[in-house]
């Protein structure tokens, strides 16, 4: 079994979940009480929060690829950035660090292209939803992604950051978010990407009738498959 190696706290409160289902997989997997081989290095959210609202994305890079060097000398086989968001900078720790990067877009790629969806919601931070680096990196798998309008992806990205990252969980946020993603599936998507890993936090398919795709869990699973086919 390859060590996972989870470059997390973006933010701990989603980094809870990628440790609970890499564990629950390896255990389906092997039986018995085993679980994964896995170190976690977690940031300081605030830090890297003030980072990206300021534009120094540079700076972020060096962090977030600083970990990675870390967790591989620490004997890591393979890494995660644990964060939809801070996947813009995936890419650099791969290029810092001599072990592979899984990219959680990839994941999330191929479980659409595995359920044959042609056309998928997103919702994030509006970094992930307005920004190419995500929506071209989940649309080189061959799918359309469509983002809800302006003002909605205001809402989704408020509650992210005033809400979820600190543990805030709101019934009228959940409605709202349900009603979103009702709108995504009204435009046509197949099925809504969770992409910010802390909304499978508030909101899951028994919350709406469209396909829910929960990023940290899918992100999680296909580390756990990864450091078992080793």
């Amino acid at each position: 079994m390859r060590a996972i190696g989870l470059i997390g706290g973006l933010s701990w409160e989603s980094t809870v979940i990628y440790y609970q289902i890499i564990n629950q997989r390896v255990r389906e997997r092997l039986g018995g009480s085993h679980s994964a081989d896995s170190l976690i290095w977690s940031v300081d959210y605030t830090t890297v929060e003030d980072l990206i609202f300021a534009g120094r994305w540079d700076e972020v890079s060096a962090l977030l690829a600083d970990a990675g060097r870390k967790l591989e000398d620490l004997g890591a086989g393979v890494l995660l950035v644990c964060s939809n968001t801070f996947s813009k900078v995936s890419d650099d720790v791969a290029r810092a660090t001599g072990v592979p990067v899984l990219h959680i877009a990839d994941a999330v790629g191929a479980e659409v292209r595995s359920r044959g969806m042609r056309k998928v919601g997103l919702l994030g931070t509006r970094f992930t939803m307005e920004q190419r680096f995500y929506r071209d990196r989940l649309a080189s798998h061959g799918f359309e992604v469509i983002v809800p309008p302006r003002e909605q992806r205001d809402l989704v990205h408020d509650v992210i950051f005033g809400e979820l990252v600190r543990g805030v969980i709101r019934e009228a946020s959940r409605d709202a978010y349900a009603e979103i993603i009702d709108g995504l599936a009204a435009a046509g998507a197949e099925g809504v990407i969770l992409g910010c890993t802390e909304i499978e936090l508030l909101i899951t398919e028994k919350d709406t009738t469209v396909p829910l795709l929960p990023t940290a869990r899918l992100h999680a699973e296909a580390a756990a498959t990864f450091a078992l086919s080793g």
